[in-house]
């Protein structure tokens, strides 16, 4: 019998990589999973059970840390494949830019250093659409060929996210040799979640639910279900035609925060009677923000409209994502079933 390809997956713990992870193993690929600390090895178990998993036997756990450039070795060990989803993500303690460009630029250093030192195939990096759209407007949708413009406009978790995947193209031209590059850029991730340990994209609808969000931000932007992006991460790692791209996961549409909060109404009826109804004015959350680290995040984005487009995902690697209606309803329902709502 043929061996089975094993495929490094970084951030292990994460809501992609869970998802990745998932759908690797369901395609007959045996899987390697970093963490920064091996405890959360047991919560990622309960996730893959609640995600379909019955048999662990094609899975292991290693650590790894993107602080810690030594540590990848030994994960990349014995890999035909990576796919890294590991970066640090917004949180309010990052208090300089540094807390996250850096370890975000350096982590994917050292990775695809030990990735090629391991005879790596190929790697799939997963970007953001935060590496495509700011510093700039537009009024057509961002398609691939787009980057963000390092401006002052620019928070660090898009500007990590931009800078660290120019380092990985940067990397894989000057020395990547044979070694294969593909990246992904998610918009807003949605979906089920499998557990009480969830992405930073999944409090909005949170907040929504159970009546923390008053009004809606004025925030129109593009979603996508997370199953879906872990669909095109397996796309992207396997399709002879991925090589050397960047691929944009969006459902369609960009949709206002309004238009989320009515997509929930119209679904979930009484249960989402907190659910805000209208629009706030951007004046009001910069007030708010004042006061509030977790709003001031959201003030650079107030009054954008960033409108991406699907086509080249769904034309080079036949790619059907569900509507953003269903992710975002999966989402909430999902909540309701881990008690967060």
């Amino acid at each position: 019998m043929e061996k089975k390809e094993t495929v490094l997956v970084t951030g292990g713990s994460g809501f992609i990589a869970c998802y990745c992870i998932i759908t690797l193993l369901n395609n007959g690929y045996k899987v390697k999973a970093t963490f920064r600390s091996l405890k959360k090895a047991e919560l990622v178990k309960e996730m893959l059970k609640e995600g379909g998993i019955t048999s662990f036997e094609d899975i292991s756990f290693t650590e790894a840390d993107l602080q810690n450039e030594a540590s990848w070795d030994k994960a990349a060990e014995g890999c035909q494949y990576v796919m890294h989803t590991a970066s640090p993500t917004p949180n309010t303690d990052a208090k300089t830019e540094d807390d996250f460009v850096i370890p975000a630029k350096n982590g994917v250093l050292f990775v695809l250093r030990a990735a090629k030192k391991a005879g790596v195939k190929r790697v799939v990096l997963t970007s953001a659409f935060g590496a495509v759209s700011y510093g700039t407007l537009k009024d057509t949708p961002y398609t691939e060929e787009d980057w963000t413009v390092l401006n002052d406009t620019v928070f660090p978790y898009q500007r990590s996210k931009t800078i660290s995947e120019k380092a990985a193209w940067e990397f894989i031209q000057s020395e990547g040799e044979s070694m294969e590059l593909s990246v992904v850029n998610p918009t807003t991730v949605m979906g089920p979640v499998l557990s009480t340990d969830y992405a930073h994209s999944i409090q909005i609808i949170r907040q929504m639910m159970n009546g923390e969000m008053k009004g809606c931000p004025k925030l129109i932007t593009g979603y996508v279900d997370v199953r879906d992006v872990a669909n095109l991460h397996f796309r992207a790692l396997t399709m002879p035609e991925a090589n050397g791209q960047r691929f944009i996961a969006v459902a369609g549409e960009a949709l206002s925060m309004l238009d989320v909060a009515k997509i929930l109404r119209r679904n979930l009826g009484d249960v989402a009677h907190k659910v805000p109804t209208k629009e706030l004015p951007s004046w009001v959350i910069r007030l708010l923000s004042v006061f509030n680290p977790k709003i001031k995040m959201i003030v650079p984005h107030l009054g954008l409209v960033k409108k991406a487009s699907n086509e080249k995902t769904k034309a080079l690697l036949h790619w059907k994502p569900r509507s953003a209606e269903e992710a975002i309803v999966t989402a909430a329902e999902s909540l309701f079933k881990f008690n967060q709502i």
